[in-house]
C-alpha cells in the first residue's frame, strides 16, 4: 500500500494506525498473515473480517478488568425460568436481557480490529484506539469467555513480535 492510501484509510475510519502496523502495510506482501486492509465499494475495511464493529472503532478499547464487575452483575440478572410463572413473560424478559448482553459483548472489542481469524471462534485483535493502541489481544470468548493480552517474556507483544511468532505461547493463560 502507498502512504496516501494508508492516510485515506485512516481518515475514513477515524483512527491512526499503530506505527508497526503502518510499517507492515507499507511493506506487506499478500501472504495471508492478517486480514488485508483494502478499499471496496463500501469503503475501507479488512477483507475476511466480519467481526469488527466499525461504529465502535474510534472508541477506546476497554481493558477486561474495567468491565468484570458489570459482567458479573449482568450475569446475575439473567432471567431464570423458575422466577417466572408465565413462560411468555420469561421469554420476553430473557430477550430483553439477551439484547443488553449482545451490546455488552460488542463493546468488549471497541477500538480493536479482528486482525486474524484463528479458527473455532478465536481471533487476534489489534487495538487501534485508546491507551492500549498497538497492543494485541487474544479473543478466547468462544470457550473461556476471556479476552487476554498477548505477552512475550513478560511484556506486551508488539505487532512485529506477533507477526514473527503468531503462536499460542503469547497468551498468558
Amino acid at each position: 500500500m502507498s502512504e496516501a492510501e494508508i492516510c485515506e484509510a485512516e481518515a475514513e475510519l477515524g483512527i491512526a494506525f499503530p506505527d508497526q502496523y503502518r510499517e507492515y502495510l507499507l511493506r506487506q506482501s499478500p501472504d495471508g498473515a492478517v486480514n488485508r486492509l483494502r478499499r471496496s465499494a463500501a469503503g475501507w475495511g479488512w477483507h475476511g473480517d466480519s467481526s469488527t464493529n466499525y461504529d465502535l472503532l474510534t472508541t477506546a478499547f476497554p481493558h477486561p478488568d474495567s468491565y468484570r464487575a458489570y459482567e458479573d452483575e449482568l450475569d446475575a440478572r439473567e432471567p431464570l425460568p423458575e422466577n417466572f410463572p408465565d413462560h411468555n413473560a420469561h421469554q420476553a424478559a430473557w430477550k430483553q436481557w439477551d439484547a443488553e448482553y449482545e451490546v455488552f459483548q460488542e463493546r468488549k472489542t471497541s477500538g480493536a480490529v479482528f486482525i486474524q481469524d484463528n479458527g473455532c471462534g478465536f481471533s487476534t485483535l489489534l487495538v487501534v484506539a485508546g491507551p492500549y493502541q498497538g497492543s494485541l489481544w487474544f479473543d478466547g470468548r468462544a470457550t473461556c469467555d476471556q479476552i487476554l493480552p498477548l505477552n512475550l517474556d513478560g511484556r506486551p507483544a508488539s505487532f512485529m513480535d506477533w507477526l514473527a511468532r503468531r503462536s499460542m505461547d503469547l497468551v498468558g493463560w
